[in-house]
C-alpha cells in the first residue's frame, strides 16, 4: 500500500509585512530620538547632555532659564493670534470659493479650478520677494497680518471642500430651498454642517504648518512685537547668544508643548477626520 506524504509549504523567513513593520519601527526610531533627546537635555542638568546616567538628577532649571532669557510670552501670544487668524480666514476664503467651484454653473470653472490646484505645485519660498514686496507696499512689514496674509487663501483648503461638497446630495439644497433658504444660508446650514470631518482635517494640518512655519516670518519680521515661536527659538538657540543646549532643548520642548499635547489628547479624532476626508 503507497503512501503519500504531503509537506506544507516551507514559509519564507521574511514576508512583506514583516518587512513592513520592521521598516516602521525603524522610521519611528529614526524620528523619535531626536525628540527623546530634546528630552532628556531639558529636563536634566548641562553636564549630563551627553552622560546618559540612568539616575542622573533631574531639574526645571533649563526651563526657567530659558523662559527669563527670551520673551516666549510675547511669542507665544504673537503665535496664536498668526494661527487663529490664519485659520479662520482660511476657513472663510476655501468655503466661498470651493462652494462656487462645486455648485454655482461658472463658465470655465474647470479652468479656473486647475489654476487654482497649480498653486500646490509652487513652492512657497519661490514667492517670498514678490510677496514682500506686496507686503511693504501695503504697510504690512513687521506685522502678524503681514505674516498671515498670503497663506489665507489655500489651493489645499479649496481643493478639500470642494471634493467634499460635491458628495452632498442636492436633495438637501432643494429642501432647504424650498423652506426659503438664500445661497449662503444653504452653505451655512446644510453643506458646512456636513463637512465638519473636512473642515478639522484641513484645520489640523493648516494649524501645524503655520505654527512650525519659519522662513516666512523670518523674513518679514524684525521685532519681538511680531516675531512667532519658530523665529523667536531661531534668534534664542543662534549660536552667537552662546546659550548652552541644555537650555535650548528646554525652549524647543516650549515651542512645540501645544502641538504635542494637542496631537496626544486628539490623536483619535486627527486620525478618524482624515479617514473621513479621504472616504469622501
Amino acid at each position: 500500500m503507497n503512501t503519500t506524504t504531503t509537506y506544507a509549504p516551507r514559509s519564507r523567513f521574511f514576508s512583506i509585512p514583516a518587512l513592513e513593520t520592521v521598516a516602521a519601527w525603524l522610521l519611528a526610531i529614526i524620528w523619535i530620538f531626536p525628540l527623546l533627546y530634546a528630552f532628556w537635555a531639558a529636563f536634566h542638568p548641562s553636564e549630563f547632555m551627553v552622560n546618559f546616567e540612568l539616575f542622573a538628577p533631574l531639574t526645571l532649571e533649563n526651563f526657567t532659564n530659558a523662559w527669563s532669557q527670551a520673551p516666549f510670552a510675547r511669542y507665544y501670544l504673537n503665535t496664536f493670534a498668526l494661527v487663529t487668524g490664519v485659520v479662520i480666514g482660511q476657513f472663510v476664503v476655501c468655503t466661498l470659493a470651493a462652494f462656487a467651484f462645486a455648485r454655482f454653473p461658472i463658465p470655465g470653472k474647470n479652468v479656473l479650478f486647475m489654476l487654482v490646484l497649480i498653486q500646490l505645485f509652487v513652492f512657497p519660498e519661490v514667492l517670498i520677494v514678490e510677496n514682500y514686496r506686496i507686503a511693504s507696499e501695503l504697510g504690512l512689514i513687521n506685522t502678524i497680518t503681514g505674516i498671515g496674509l498670503p497663506y489665507v487663501a489655500s489651493a489645499l483648503g479649496i481643493f478639500l471642500l470642494r471634493q467634499t461638497f460635491k458628495t452632498i446630495p442636492r436633495e438637501l439644497e432643494d429642501a432647504a430651498r424650498i423652506e426659503g433658504c438664500n445661497w449662503l444660508e444653504i452653505l451655512w446650514k446644510v453643506y458646512v454642517p456636513l463637512a465638519k470631518p473636512t473642515y478639522l482635517a484641513y484645520g489640523l494640518v493648516s494649524i501645524s504648518h503655520h505654527w512650525n512655519n519659519f522662513i516666512w516670518p523670518l523674513v518679514v519680521t524684525n521685532s519681538v512685537e511680531s516675531r512667532p515661536l519658530t523665529v523667536g527659538l531661531g534668534v534664542f538657540s543662534a549660536p552667537e547668544t552662546g546659550v548652552n543646549w541644555a537650555t535650548v532643548s528646554a525652549a524647543t520642548l516650549l515651542s512645540i508643548a501645544p502641538l504635542l499635547i494637542a496631537f496626544l489628547l486628539f490623536q483619535r479624532q486627527f486620525v478618524q477626520s482624515f479617514l473621513r476626508a479621504g472616504i469622501r
